[in-house]
């Protein structure tokens, strides 16, 4: 696992570098019309919505003071870095997502992401590389939260997250269930090394919201209330998920939304 250890500390170390390097991102073009809501909004249980509106305020803020601008400088790396890292950390997920598919009664989708890991984790150098997708292994996303809607349980009602973003009652047991029973977090608490958790949890957040600057500075900027904006952007993206729409038809998602895996 050394070499692991290596890109975890090189991880860490570019991102406060590079986070003085932040510059502006492009401006998307669009009007608040873009982002009004509509009747589907109306169906979105969410009795805590002043707790949650406080939380997100709290959101929001250190996204702009923290998370956007180490993007912003995690997007002044070379393409082949910035692809790279989110290739690794992509190939860290699979062994959960393998699971959930199991779960799911997908087995040829689940054979496979097994394909997808074994190759990226060899020939692809731990995944630095996709080595998978040129050989015709295309990758599919599943979660615990998706596996539980499969299995028929519901949404619960919907929780805004400290730090962690917009989620539901379902969606966060998903997300506890993945941080306890994920084979590297289980590695890295076994071997005495507990910091490898944050900083993959952080280098998460940052590779993913370097993907969504403009998109989210536009719903931002745009949105009547950003907060129910956001709020109907989740549970479409959800749902859409659930549902296995294929990824490449959706649209991205312009959510600050943080991984424990």
């Amino acid at each position: 696992m050394a070499i692991f250890k290596i890109l975890i500390v090189f991880a860490s170390l570019f991102f406060y570098n590079f986070s003085l390097l932040a510059v502006e991102s492009d401006t998307v073009k669009t009007s608040s019309s873009d982002f009004e809501t509509g009747n589907f909004e109306d169906e979105i249980y969410d009795p805590l919505e002043p707790i949650n509106r406080a939380i997100f305020g709290f959101n929001n803020v250190a996204d702009k003071i923290v998370l956007e601008p180490i993007a912003k400088g995690y997007r002044k790396l070379p393409s082949p870095i910035q692809t790279g890292i989110g290739n690794f950390l992509s190939n860290l997920k699979m062994p959960l997502v393998i699971v959930n598919q199991l779960l799911q009664g997908q087995g040829k989708n689940a054979g496979e992401s097994t394909g997808r890991f074994v190759v990226n984790s060899t020939a692809g150098l731990f995944g630095l590389f996709d080595v998978a997708d040129k050989i015709g292994l295309e990758q599919t996303q599943e979660d615990f939260g998706q596996t539980l809607a499969t299995w028929g349980v519901g949404d619960g009602f919907y929780l805004v997250l400290p730090i962690f973003g917009p989620s539901n009652v379902r969606d966060t047991a998903g997300m506890i269930l993945a941080y306890t029973t994920d084979p590297v977090n289980a590695y890295a608490v076994r071997e005495g090394e507990p910091w490898i958790l944050p900083v993959r949890t952080a280098t998460n957040a940052v590779d993913q919201r370097s993907k969504i600057i403009d998109e989210v500075n536009a719903m931002r900027n745009n949105s009547l209330d950003y907060y129910a904006a956001v709020r109907s952007s989740y549970y479409q993206y959800r749902k859409a998920a659930i549902l296995n729409i294929d990824d490449n038809s959706q649209t991205p998602l312009p959510l600050i939304t943080i991984e424990f895996e």
